[in-house]
């Protein structure tokens, strides 16, 4: 029997496989762009993103639990899907439009999202909020850095 867990995780890696969608004068584009002095950690983004996807997941499992197949459940499970899908599009659609605003519009609206998916989930498991926390944190965090990005190269805005 398939398990709850093999299919949320199994959805969140396929979302998260389309941020390969760029191409290498995409790539090269974002790799001239001048950066600010204190983005020393930018090597381990892509790992601290897993974590957080890895979070997300485990939290959308908790809820599921809590209440299988609910209608109030699924639409929670379409939020989860929905941040995921906005977390991801951010690296591509700002490489494809070559435009860090786009970028900065795009981690903004996952701000939004990620705080109201911790508030409704919040009253169902106080668990699955908290593996939400990792997202409220580091999402702003790139979301300030891509606006550090747009001052530093207002040519890409």
């Amino acid at each position: 029997m398939i398990q709850s867990w093999m299919v949320i995780g199994a959805i969140a890696f396929l979302v998260a496989a389309g941020s390969f969608f760029i191409t290498p004068g995409d790539v090269k584009w974002f790799a001239r762009l001048s950066r600010p002095q204190w983005l020393v950690f930018e090597p381990l983004i892509p790992l601290i993103w897993t974590v957080i996807f890895i979070c997300g997941a485990i939290s959308a499992n908790i809820v599921w639990q809590k209440n299988p197949g609910s209608l109030i459940t699924w639409v929670l499970m379409g939020l989860y899907l929905l941040l995921e899908i906005i977390t991801v599009a951010y690296i591509p659609l700002m490489l494809r439009f070559r435009s860090l605003k786009t970028g900065e519009i795009i981690g903004s609206v996952g701000v939004i999202i990620g705080v109201l998916l911790t508030v409704f989930v919040l009253p169902i498991s106080r668990l699955a909020a908290l593996l939400l926390i990792p997202y409220l944190v580091w999402s702003p965090v790139g979301t300030y850095t891509t606006e550090e990005l747009i001052q530093l190269n207002p040519q890409d805005v």
